[in-house]
């Protein structure tokens, strides 16, 4: 009898993901989730990094990549001003490998591989908008750099109308993919004890998550901290995070006279467990994208009190009402943290409600079948 043939194993597509630096960030930690979740058989994923690697004990996403089997190349520029440099090591890379896609996270690989991709003639060029950034020569610089980008990834609605409106790139071009979240790495994990973070024994912290740069607005926070410390005499405020604005929040704490009730931890690995120990995350950004930060904070069955920044009321749903400030306002947020931790009821649901929430609505799967049907509707569009 005449043997039937085998179908043929249909090739991976090759997926080049670039981004500037790999110490691990909301953009950062998304690449990692999307190269070690993509799909083998469909696809072959290849790490780019602009930047070196990162030193222990920021270097556990690419640890993490490794474990995977992600080849991870690092280009080596040391300055982010270097753009000219990371344009032609990134051509001189992307050249030798021939990915069908190059995806690239944040403006300095967006503007990086935007011109990359078009020397190395990537078939599929896709860039990540993860903030509606205001900085004009930023705006001007990315959108100059990715006109022959075919599609940019906004990680919200919000995101996507700033990019359209305000950016001035192409409405077609644009496409919603939510950033998600591993809910288990925050599920049921023991607190760390506040003592360890300088806070006195037998009292309980709020906490703000994030790099102290301008965008987090901390400033603002601080300024607020002494009449909502007065008004939440039982709490505590941690600011976990490291960035070029620290020593002028620290110096901003002293002159306030909150140095021994607002604790600055510095970078810290473990987030999850510093979120345990908290009672509320507040988030006070000037702007965002997606805040991964938020996404955390409800993985972490806890109630928030956030800024009316991008992307937060898209993952917040009908629970927003009680958790947002319309806009930067002290008494505001005095209302809104005083009305949470004042009834454990309400904090208690309010974590609940969110943690069901980002476990329904942002996880990773979804986030990464969303990328992998974007990817093969462009290869389909190659092959016609």
């Amino acid at each position: 009898m005449p043997t039937t043939p085998e179908t043929p194993e249909p090739s991976r597509m090759s997926v080049a993901l670039c981004i500037g630096q790999l110490e691990p960030g909301g953009a950062e930690r998304c690449l990692a989730q999307l190269a070690v979740g993509l799909d083998r058989r469909r696809f072959e994923p290849v790490v780019y990094c602009l930047g070196r690697p990162p030193q222990a004990p920021q270097a556990v996403l690419h640890e993490q990549l490794i474990a995977a089997g992600i080849e991870t190349l690092f280009l080596g520029v040391r300055a982010r001003w270097r753009m000219l440099a990371s344009v032609l090591r990134l051509t001189r890379r992307l050249r030798e490998r021939r990915p069908a896609i190059l995806q690239t996270f944040l403006y300095r690989a967006n503007v990086a591989g935007g011109l990359a991709g078009r020397l190395a003639r990537v078939p599929h060029v896709v860039a990540g908008v993860r903030v509606a950034d205001p900085r004009r020569f930023r705006l001007r610089t990315e959108r100059a750099a990715t006109y022959k980008v075919e599609r940019f990834v906004c990680v919200s609605r919000s995101v996507a109308d700033y990019c359209r409106d305000v950016a001035k790139l192409p409405a077609q071009k644009l496409v919603v993919i939510p950033n998600s979240i591993d809910v288990e790495r925050f599920g049921h994990l023991p607190s760390l004890s506040l003592t360890q973070l300088g806070v006195p024994p037998g009292r309980r912290a709020l906490c703000v998550v994030g790099r102290l740069d301008r965008q987090k607005n901390i400033s603002w926070l601080l300024t607020e901290a002494k009449e909502l410390l007065a008004a939440t005499p039982r709490h505590d405020l941690l600011i976990v995070g490291e960035g070029p604005q620290r020593r002028k929040l620290e110096r901003q704490c002293t002159d306030l006279g909150l140095s021994d009730r607002v604790h600055f931890t510095g970078w810290r690995p473990d987030v999850p467990q510093i979120m345990a120990a908290c009672d509320l995350l507040i988030l006070p950004s000037s702007w965002e994208g997606m805040p991964n930060v938020l996404l955390e904070a409800m993985a972490s069955a806890k109630p928030v009190v956030a800024t009316d920044v991008e992307g937060v009321r898209q993952i917040l749903g009908s629970l927003a009402p009680q958790q947002v400030l319309p806009k930067p306002d002290g008494r505001l947020l005095r209302e809104r943290v005083t009305a949470i931790l004042g009834n454990p009821q309400l904090a208690q649901r309010l974590g609940q409600e969110n943690r069901l929430r980002v476990q329904h609505e942002y996880s990773a799967r979804l986030m990464i079948e969303a990328y992998e049907q974007l990817y093969i509707s462009l290869g389909r569009h190659t092959a016609h």
